[in-house]
């Protein structure tokens, strides 16, 4: 019996959330272990984490390798999402439903509680036993470059420059490539590469794959965002309209960035229209990314 993708999502959810508990220090030693803890542990859909597993299982089984890469992967976004809301960027005082880390604790506190979850998730990748070490050294360079300042950062850097300032679609575009597409496509990457049977062709299928969805996230969080569905997760509503920044609902339209997302999921699907049913579980999350409803 095929499992549906919520069990699969779910089941996900509680092996990261393990591994993100066993890996994060005691809340009792200090105010700043506590804020590492609040603003990790029990949040968030684990998307990245999800996405590890999936792409590992699409070739072979997983193992604990796979489970340390999805670890830093979590520590990596949990670390970008408490910068993201400080005052100096998004300043926002809501996430998931709770006060930021900054509200809950002070903006110091905060700071280096983004820059702990950072390091950690590093030094997970340090511990990897089943790959090689010149495949570990890769998996942590492949980390470095998709959250550094030529991936993820450099995304935040150009939200922050786009505000209220309007940009094209192709500025839009690589923005989120970056922002939030370069960690999507390490999570698929380094899950497969994890197994041990990634080759170089394959690597560049599942890559494809992360483009397109992690576009397709973006793209889908736009048109929630115009509906007002992201007030559901506690993230004050229309941040983008708020600081007047260009999103893909207002630069396409609603109706365009419907097709959009339709045209972004089908790309998806079709790279892996060479992999059996192993992939199923990606095929699965490209249709709960698209089909969410908040």
């Amino acid at each position: 019996m095929k499992q549906s993708v919520g069990d699969f999502l779910s089941e996900c959810r509680e092996r990261i959330e393990r591994q993100l508990e066993s890996s994060l220090p005691s809340p009792n030693d200090s105010p700043l272990n506590a804020a590492l803890r609040y603003t990790t542990l029990d949040q968030g859909k684990r998307i990245r984490p999800c996405l590890a597993y999936a792409a590992a299982l699409s070739l072979g089984p997983i193992n604990s390798d796979t489970d340390r890469i999805a670890n830093a992967l979590e520590l990596i976004h949990c670390y970008s999402l408490i910068h993201d809301d400080l005052p100096a960027m998004d300043d926002d005082d809501l996430r998931r439903g709770r006060p930021t880390c900054h509200i809950a604790y002070d903006e110091a506190t905060a700071i280096l509680a983004g820059d702990g979850l950072q390091t950690l998730a590093f030094e997970q990748l340090t511990q990897l036993t089943h790959v090689t070490p010149t495949l570990a050294l890769a998996l942590i360079r492949e980390l470095a470059e998709a959250s550094g300042a030529s991936g993820m950062v450099k995304g935040q850097a150009m939200d922050l420059y786009a505000t209220d300032t309007p940009v094209d679609l192709e500025y839009l575009e690589t923005m989120h490539a970056h922002k939030t597409g370069d960690l999507i496509v390490a999570s698929i990457s380094m899950g497969a590469q994890s197994s041990g049977r990634a080759d170089t062709q394959t690597l560049e299928k599942l890559r494809t794959y992360g483009r397109a969805i992690g576009l397709a996230f973006q793209v889908k969080d736009d048109i929630l965002d115009t509906e007002g569905s992201t007030a559901v997760l506690g993230k004050q509503a229309g941040a983008d309209q708020l600081h007047n920044k260009s999103t893909y609902t207002s630069l396409l339209g609603h109706d365009g960035a419907k097709a959009k997302l339709k045209q972004l999921h089908q790309q998806a699907m079709d790279t892996l229209s060479q992999f059996d049913e192993r992939a199923n579980h990606l095929r699965d999350i490209a249709d709960f990314i698209v089909n969410r409803d908040h």
